[in-house]
């Protein structure tokens, strides 16, 4: 059943037999929760173990309305928005995010208290990948085609150019931006599994992060940053952590 939480699309799945913490599932940028989340994959073996879970679609995702604005996409509204899903479900919740889905779980993670349990994060960059973009710059490309001078802008602005709303996402991307990542503001006080890829250069330093979570390690499993998340390994550790 799908419900919209604030400017969220979420999909409740009900356990028939819910025994342990319900799990909100985060996807990454330039994808979706069905995409990232597969149901036979993900879905359907939390429920058999007993937990409800939680898919959400992230701004400009999946079902999820288009982000008009960068204001409209600042981490802090939407990690509101996700703590307000998790007091609906009564917390506390265990969270698997990947990639962007990650990120917002960190400060989801620091900033809700008790409302979450156990964190997996995967594929998560110490930094914010998109504090160096050149906005204008992307906006000129996907427009007019005049390609960006600074290299990490233009791959951005490449990829997004692909994508049925390329300012929707470069919108949510400034809107990021404007309220980068930063591990050493604020850190999540929980048990925390971060795993990479080993051919992953976005998340390889990702266990930097870990002395400002006590309770933390990090693994490795096959593949890039988008071969990672649909490794059989990256399934495998998740669920046996939580």
């Amino acid at each position: 059943m799908t419900a919209q939480a604030n400017f969220l699309a979420v999909q409740h799945f009900r356990s028939p037999a819910p025994k342990h913490a319900p799990v909100l599932l985060l996807h990454g940028f330039m994808s979706n929760g069905a995409a990232d989340w597969p149901a036979a994959a993900w879905v359907e073996p939390l429920l058999v173990a007993g937990r409800d879970v939680i898919v959400v679609d992230l701004p400009g995702h999946g079902a999820s309305a288009r982000v008009e604005n960068a204001e409209a996409a600042r981490p802090s509204r939407i990690v509101a928005a996700l703590a307000d899903i998790l007091a609906e479900a009564g917390g506390p919740v265990d969270v698997i995010g990947y990639s962007l889905g990650a990120r917002l779980a960190w400060s989801l993670a620091a900033q809700s208290g008790d409302l979450v349990g156990k964190l997996v994060l995967g594929g998560l960059a110490p930094n914010e990948p998109f504090a160096a973009l050149d906005f204008p710059a992307a906006r000129r490309f996907v427009d007019e085609g005049i390609a960006p001078t600074d290299p990490l802008t233009g791959f951005v602005a490449g990829m997004v150019a692909r994508a049925p709303d390329p300012h929707s996402l470069l919108n949510l991307a400034e809107g990021l931006a404007a309220e980068a990542f930063d591990p050493q503001r604020e850190a999540p006080a929980k048990n925390v599994l971060f795993l990479a890829g080993t051919e992953d250069p976005m998340a390889g330093a990702v266990d930097t992060l870990e002395p400002f979570i006590p309770r933390s390690r990090t693994l490795r499993v096959p593949g890039d940053h988008m071969g990672a998340l649909a490794s059989e390994a990256f399934r495998r550790e998740a669920l046996a952590f939580l």
